[in-house]
């Protein structure tokens, strides 16, 4: 292959992949749409590396043992030591891909479009990846091993879900800070990552509190802790029976409440956070501010997390919060908002 055709492959594969950004992700897709280069490419494809773990574990239609096993060799693929090629793990992942792919199935079935890209990119961000994509998969292998036989997974305590929540978002959070972080002060990176974990654990209990029905009809998954469970008399498989309702929803408030105790330190870490290398603090602060509305209508509706399968912010109030940052939102600002979205929807 010449240059010139390598070049038109790799930019064919990394167009692919803000494609599938936009497909899988409507929060991940709002904040690549904000970044400049070359921090997009950076967050699309870091993004997608964790993406095929997550659909991987998620997977209600493969045995846990099996999950495990192919999470372990994802994550063989992404050490660079390892002699594990791309095609014997696609060889153990074709059997599981389902004949009627959705978006995320399908990001899976391109792993090798999306490793090939990912390894295209300069040493610096490539490396500054690697290790915290590694930590979520083997967090991932690790929790699924973990619940084997329970077919899914069944979280016991606070400590656990937040245990849970590290390793699907906290690595995460390490991943942006360590390419945000870049050319920063030490000082500031140092604030940076010592406020990251309470970003990303804010972030993924409020997902966690709404997403209660989703995450065990489809997914087999309760990630509400069962002694909270307990304590409502609910028992862990019929979390989602209309019965245990107000039990359920009590629960879902208390999740919610943990989320609230991350809102500060979140703020501070966007208070901080660098607006170098392609990265913008809107890309960040919508997120965090959609998780605040997100929280208020949790507040107010629990019983709609079971009852009608979901609970979110409006279209109109996330057009509304996109209006803002369009029009310029300075970091003084976030306060403000918050306590608006907080209290209200922001286009009322």
């Amino acid at each position: 292959m010449t240059t010139g055709q390598h070049e038109e492959t790799v930019d064919a594969d990394l167009e692919w992949c803000f494609e599938a950004v936009h497909g899988v992700s409507r929060t991940f897709s709002i904040t690549i749409d904000r970044l400049d280069e070359p921090m997009a490419t950076h967050i699309c494809l870091g993004y997608l590396l964790c993406r095929i773990a997550d659909t991987i574990e998620d997977a209600g239609h493969i045995p846990p043992e099996t999950q495990t096993e192919l999470l372990t060799a994802y994550d063989r693929l992404l050490d660079p030591d390892d002699e594990l090629t791309v095609g014997e793990f696609m060889d153990a992942v074709e059997p599981w891909l389902p004949d009627s792919r959705d978006s995320d199935w399908e990001v899976v079935a391109k792993t090798p479009q999306v490793l090939r890209t990912f390894e295209s990119l300069e040493a610096e961000p490539r490396e500054i990846m690697r290790d915290p994509v590694r930590e979520l998969v083997d967090g991932m292998a690790m929790f699924t091993d973990r619940y084997a036989d329970h077919g899914g997974l069944r979280l016991q305590t606070l400590e656990e879900l937040e245990e849970y929540c590290w390793y699907a978002a906290g690595t995460v959070g390490t991943l942006i800070t360590g390419l945000v972080a870049r050319g920063a002060s030490q000082e500031r990176a140092d604030e940076l990552r010592s406020n990251a974990r309470s970003f990303a654990l804010l972030l993924q209990l409020v997902n966690i509190a709404k997403d209660v029905e989703n995450d065990y009809h489809e997914e087999n998954n309760v990630y509400l802790p069962a002694e909270w469970l307990e304590e409502e008399d609910v028992a862990v498989e019929n979390v989602t029976d209309a019965s245990n309702h107000s039990g359920v929803t009590n629960v879902i408030r208390r999740v919610t409440g943990r989320a609230e105790t991350y809102l500060d330190d979140a703020q501070r870490y966007l208070e901080v956070v660098p607006e170098t290398h392609g990265n913008r603090l809107s890309a960040w602060a919508i997120p965090y501010l959609l998780a605040v509305g997100t929280m208020r209508e949790l507040r107010e509706r629990p019983e709609d997390v079971i009852r009608e399968g979901d609970v979110k912010v409006s279209r109109a109030e996330v057009f509304a919060l996109l209006q803002q940052f369009e029009e310029g939102v300075p970091r003084s600002r976030l306060a403000d908002l918050r306590s608006e979205m907080a209290e209200k929807p922001l286009h009322d």
